[in-house]
C-alpha cells in the first residue's frame, strides 16, 4: 500500500513559499496539499491561482488544490492553467457535481469530492460509477482554519468509506485533512486512507527536514 503524505502550504511560511515547498521536495515529499479558500465557503482568505502559478516554476510535486470556495467551476480553467493536477471540490458548493467533475477530467485534471465531517458519502454513487471519482478528501475537522484538533468520529468514517468503495469496486483514493498528527496518523491509515493531508505537525519548528523524516520512519516509508 502506497501511502502519501502531502503538506499543506497553508502552514507555511508565505515570505518563503518556494523555499519550503523545494525543502519538502528535497525530503522525499511528492504532493502539495493546496488549501484555496475564499471568505465566504469559509470564513477564512488564503490565497488564488496566481500564487500557484509563480509557484509551479519552483517545483515537480504534483499539486493537489482543495477549493473551499463558493464557484468552484469559475476557477478550474485558471488552475489548469497554473499547473494544478487535482482538483477537490465540496459537494455542498457545487450545484451540478457531475459537471464540476467532467469539467475537471476534460482540462486534464484529476477530480474529487470533499466530504465535511457531517458530509454522508453515498450520494456519489454516480460520479464514482462513471469513473469521474478520483478521490474522496473526508475532512476531520469543520473546514476553514488551520490548527484544529482531529474529530474521532472521523475514523469510522474512513473505514466506512473503504468499505463501500471496496464493495462496489469503485477505484478513488481516500484522502483525510484535519488535526492530524505523529498520534493519530496510523490510526487515520489503518482505517483505510492512503492520502494524508499535514498541516502544522509537518512545519513544526520549521524543521520540515526533520518532521517528513520522523514520518516516514513512523510509517516505515
Amino acid at each position: 500500500m502506497d501511502i502519501i503524505l502531502s503538506p499543506s502550504v497553508l502552514s507555511a511560511d508565505f515570505s518563503c513559499l518556494a523555499d519550503d515547498v523545494q525543502r519538502l521536495e528535497k525530503s522525499g515529499i511528492k504532493q502539495i496539499h493546496l488549501d484555496i479558500m475564499d471568505g465566504h465557503f469559509v470564513d477564512n482568505i488564503t490565497f488564488g491561482v496566481g500564487t500557484i502559478k509563480s509557484l509551479r516554476p519552483h517545483t515537480k510535486t504534483v499539486f493537489d488544490a482543495h477549493l473551499m470556495v463558493t464557484k468552484p467551476d469559475n476557477l478550474l480553467e485558471g488552475l489548469a492553467d497554473a499547473g494544478v493536477n487535482v482538483v477537490t471540490v465540496h459537494k455542498e458548493a457545487c450545484l451540478h457535481l457531475y459537471h464540476t467533475l467532467e469539467t475537471i477530467k476534460k482540462l486534464g485534471m484529476d477530480g474529487g469530492v470533499v466530504l465535511n465531517p457531517a458530509t454522508d458519502f453515498k450520494s456519489l454513487k454516480y460520479v464514482a460509477e462513471d469513473g469521474l471519482l478520483k478521490k474522496v478528501l473526508i475532512m476531520s475537522v469543520e473546514p476553514g482554519f488551520g490548527g484544529q484538533a482531529y474529530l474521532p468520529m472521523s475514523t469510522q468514517k474512513i473505514a466506512a468509506l473503504k468499505k463501500w468503495r471496496d464493495d462496489n469496486n469503485y477505484d478513488f483514493s481516500i484522502q483525510v485533512d484535519g488535526g492530524i498528527n505523529v498520534d493519530n496518523i496510523k490510526t487515520v491509515i489503518e482505517a483505510g486512507a492512503t492520502d494524508v493531508v499535514l498541516g502544522s505537525a509537518m512545519f513544526k519548528n520549521r524543521e520540515m527536514e526533520k518532521n517528513v523524516q520522523m514520518f516516514f520512519e513512523l510509517l516505515g516509508l
